[in-house]
């Protein structure tokens, strides 16, 4: 159990070191060229999702935070980490845009000629993973905060889930820990999708504190480089090594 939980956290400094080397990467509107190779180039593409955009801006904190911008703040640095490690990368979204047809009038036309696009997306690739970023809100309880992970029906989801959640707890939910969740029903790219899937609701912009954290990107990077760190931990294999 010790070499287990000893792994765990060798590999997680590991990412951290990565992230750290590649800070001007990460940070970079510029190409990112990968450095890092962790082994040899593998066949599967890791799919950020920047949830929401356009006009659809998704939870608006008290201070006028709209989620859809930090979502796309961390999804950047997601694949900045991703890439930088040597993985194939695509993004949903690489702008303050939304991705629905030039046809679509209204809002709900919008939103739902997105999600229909985002999905068609991803599932044009056979072996992927999809990380949707995400901001919640509950204004009626400002006092909850904390980053929680949820996970489609995919085969693998709830396990590179509950690696993500993990880590999360460990690095940024300390004392506040919580459990990955299977996603709801409702939730339509997360069920549209064939491939593993998993959405992080990266904190809180009903609480002003975790918005002002939110807003910061240190705490940013940390987020992406936590959450890359628990994604690779199971999709590289790092979990059948630690039981070696």
């Amino acid at each position: 159990m010790f070499l287990v939980v000893r792994a765990k956290r060798i590999f997680l400094v590991l990412c951290l070191t990565i992230a750290a080397i590649g800070g001007i990467i990460i940070y970079s509107n510029r190409t990112l060229v990968p450095v890092f190779r962790m082994g040899a180039e593998a066949a599967a593409v890791y799919i950020i999702d920047a949830g929401h955009g356009g006009e659809d801006g998704g939870a608006v904190a008290q201070d006028g935070t709209v989620e859809s911008d930090l979502n796309l703040a961390v999804a950047r640095r997601v694949e900045g980490v991703l890439a930088f490690a040597g993985k194939k990368t695509v993004m949903t979204r690489r702008n303050e845009n939304a991705v629905y047809d030039e046809g679509s009038a209204t809002l709900r036309e919008k939103k739902r000629s997105d999600l229909k696009n985002r999905a068609a997306q991803i599932n044009r690739y056979d072996d992927a993973y999809l990380i949707s970023i995400h901001q919640n809100s509950l204004p009626a309880v400002p006092s909850v905060h904390g980053a929680q992970v949820f996970y489609n029906a995919a085969n693998g989801a709830e396990t590179m889930a509950g690696a993500v959640q993990e880590a999360l707890n460990q690095a940024v939910n300390q004392g506040n820990e919580k459990n990955e969740k299977a996603i709801d029903d409702s939730v339509y790219l997360m069920q549209q999708v064939r491939c593993p899937a998993i959405l992080i609701e990266c904190g809180f912009l009903s609480n002003p504190a975790e918005t002002q954290a939110l807003k910061s990107a240190s705490y940013q990077t940390e987020l992406a480089v936590v959450i890359a760190a628990g994604v690779l931990n199971t999709t590289n294999g790092a979990a059948e090594h630690e039981e070696l």
